[in-house]
């Protein structure tokens, strides 16, 4: 038994390099390689994105050709990536991280997030491995290898975006530029690495009303009410402001979100909202009725109780810097004023003392995301 298990283990061990092959013969192209990535995700479950898959060949070929120490180098700049600009000589420490900035199209917003990347070395002959792989992982941008008989004659390189690292970009379209520069030992350019990366998020969870008085999406406004004597009959009214700001999920690149208000306990009649004595009671003088308007910049909406209105124009109106639990970032929301607005009532058809009310704010998305 224990004869048999030693021969199944030597069989597949033999199997396994007779079936390794070499990678093929890879000339690097000179000149700029260009490349555009597009990648989408929802940030509940952020995806990682691969500019250069695990061992990409970037040159492999007979000794006398160099491509065994090929490395890669950037700028300081983290808007083209930042990185080692030469070579730096290092051993085997494994991936290593550079930093590439990334803007979002409407707010102009930007965040810088590591890539990580790593090369291997590609033998011509099996002289230290099994695949001609070695095993020692180095980062991008060193042309060290690891000595062994015969020097390596080729180099792959791997470089991703983790998802644990794409996932702080809030919702939006952003796009980020990085360039790599290959190079030979010595230092000598053999061709530019181009890659324009295109990466919408959406995160419709978080689509919310926010009010930024309250730094989240309910509060309490007070309405106040003043009594003015003449003209007769003395009569009361009164408004006020409060500021919201709608995110929609999609970095305000939606064209218009619908918007709807009622109030909690019946209203007077249509189109008024109503507040209600705190003593109690259900006749007129029991309650005050008032009116809703939605105004941005020179644009103004009217806003009836239980009916519907579209916001228009959201993905070309001017944008606020807001912060929402759980997100890294802030995020941009297109901001509006609401007033409500009493209309000015005899003062003796109202009962004396405190009114209140419940109003209900909802944000409806387009059903075609854009």
């Amino acid at each position: 038994m224990i004869v048999r298990a030693l021969l199944l283990v030597l069989v597949l061990l033999a199997s396994t390099a007779a079936h390794a092959q070499r990678p093929p013969v890879t000339e690097p192209p000179g000149g700029v390689t260009r490349v555009t990535l597009t990648h989408g995700f929802d940030r509940s479950a952020p995806e990682g994105l691969e500019l250069w898959a695990a061992r990409t060949v970037l040159g492999y070929g007979e000794s006398a050709q160099g491509h065994g120490r090929l490395h890669v180098t950037c700028t300081d700049d983290p808007a083209r990536g930042r990185c080692p600009q030469a070579d730096t000589g290092q051993g085997p420490v494994g991936p290593a991280p550079l930093w590439l900035e990334f803007r979002e199209q409407r707010s102009g917003q930007r965040i810088a997030l590591a890539l990580s990347g790593s090369l291997e070395r590609i033998e011509w002959e099996r002289n230290c491995s099994d695949d001609y792989w070695d095993k020692a992982i180095f980062p991008l941008w060193t042309s060290e290898h690891r000595d062994c008989h015969i020097a390596p004659t080729g180099t792959a390189a791997m470089l991703v975006l983790e998802a644990s690292e794409i996932v702080q970009l809030v919702a939006g379209r952003w796009q980020g530029e990085l360039h790599l520069d290959l190079r030979r030992s010595g230092g000598a350019l053999v061709g530019r690495h181009e890659f324009v990366l295109e990466i919408a998020v959406i995160d419709p969870a978080r689509a919310t009303l926010h009010l930024p008085a309250f730094g989240t999406s309910s509060g309490r406004l007070q309405l106040p009410l003043d009594y003015r004597a003449l003209p007769l009959p003395a009569s009361i009214g009164g408004s006020a402001k409060l500021e919201l700001c709608l995110y929609d999920g999609v970095g305000a690149h939606s064209p218009h979100v619908l918007l709807s208000a009622h109030a909690t306990r019946q209203s007077g009649a249509d189109p008024f909202f109503s507040i209600w004595h705190e003593g109690g009671g259900q006749g007129p003088q029991d309650r005050i009725d008032y009116r809703l308007r939605l105004h941005r910049g020179e644009r103004e909406w009217e806003l009836d109780n239980h009916a519907e209105v579209t916001l228009d124009g959201m993905d070309s109106a001017p944008l606020r810097a807001v912060t929402l639990p759980g997100l890294p970032h802030p995020v941009y929301c297109v901001p509006m004023v609401m007033t409500l607005r009493v209309p000015r009532v005899p003062a003796a058809d109202k009962r004396h003392g405190r009114y209140q009310g419940d109003l209900v704010l909802r944000m409806r998305l387009p059903t075609r995301r854009p």
